[in-house]
């Protein structure tokens, strides 16, 4: 699990992305208990973003006893998760001017093939379950 991944997908999910540092460890446990899923998308989130440090490029700030994300960080976060053509490494320090960001996220469309792979795993969790009842027996 990619920590600094996490902590930005978190905070954006809170009013105002402030947290207070109970919420943010009750949060990250149960992200990190989630199951390889949750790691395994966050490694590829990290992996579109070069070099990924929330302190040091501004992307978070500590605030009265928790953390909040700035609006450089929402926009390196919805550059993390678009779905581009070609997949590139996106470098934070392309992201200065904050004055650009929309005031409301653009909603991108999801890949056609989602409902497919939806279906796959959830048909490759029941052969699973069939198994070990099978083996269980």
């Amino acid at each position: 699990m990619n920590f600094q991944v996490t902590v930005l997908k978190i905070l954006a999910a809170y009013p105002d992305g402030f947290a207070v540092m109970d919420d943010l460890k009750r949060d990250m446990a149960i992200l990190a208990t989630s199951g390889h899923e949750w790691a395994d998308r966050t490694k590829r989130l990290a992996a579109r973003v070069g070099d990924l440090n929330i302190w040091s490029q501004g992307l978070v700030e500590r605030v009265s006893g928790g953390w909040k994300i700035t609006a450089k960080g929402r926009a390196v976060l919805e550059l993390m998760e678009a779905h581009p053509v070609a997949l590139e490494t996106v470098h934070v320090t392309a992201v200065e001017d904050t004055s650009t960001i929309p005031a409301e996220p653009v909603l991108l469309r999801q890949p056609a093939d989602r409902a497919n792979r939806r279906r796959e795993r959830r048909e490759r969790r029941r052969q699973a379950r069939e198994r070990a009842r099978a083996n269980a027996s």
